[in-house]
């Protein structure tokens, strides 16, 4: 008998958490959901490369358009790809709504290899040795025609995943991490 009670308040508190997580969804969630396509248009600073694709389509996320993104994203040091979150994808839609444009956003650094990383945080107290770039849920950003912080400022407004604002190196940090800035 107490097990049985036990597990009703278990099951009761498991479908309350998820009926409250439906509830408050985070404001990107909520800004992207209504589109029927998101898209990006991408340049990479240190390749020269630029990709334009529909990730999100048809009410799903487009594996192809995720792989190719994730090939773009790759670390321009080793050419190691790893999976991009689709999630940070929609971070950087909902920047771009927040901006009001549709420029390609000039990516400085998307997923680095832990190699990589480790390499880059030995030069500068600026890099995180357990960087989310390793996990393809960070991504560092310009937008042209934009400065750093009202791009930092966008971001911030989300209220979703971390946000640092370099404006001595022009650039803006974006993940899906939990929550802060600086």
């Amino acid at each position: 008998m107490i097990d049985e009670v036990k597990n009703r308040r278990g099951f009761l508190t498991l479908g309350l958490s998820a009926a409250a997580a439906m509830v408050v969804a985070s404001p990107v969630e909520a800004a992207v959901r209504r589109l029927p396509e998101r898209s990006l248009n991408l340049y990479n600073t240190h390749t020269g490369e630029s990709l334009r694709t529909v990730y999100w389509g048809e009410g799903r996320y487009q594996a192809r358009a995720i792989a190719q993104i994730s090939r773009f994203l790759r670390d321009h040091r080793t050419g190691a790809i790893h999976p991009i979150d689709p999630h940070l994808l929609d971070l950087l839609v909902s920047v771009q709504r927040k901006l009001g444009t549709k420029e390609s956003v000039h990516v400085v650094s998307g997923y680095r290899s832990p190699a990589t990383n480790a390499i880059l945080a030995s030069y500068s107290d600026g890099v995180a040795t357990h960087s989310l770039h390793t996990e393809g849920k960070a991504i560092d950003i310009r937008v042209p025609g934009h400065a750093t912080r009202m791009i930092g400022r966008a971001a911030r407004s989300l209220r979703a995943g971390g946000v640092g604002t370099y404006p001595e190196s022009d650039f803006v940090h974006i993940d899906t991490g939990r929550v802060r800035v600086w």
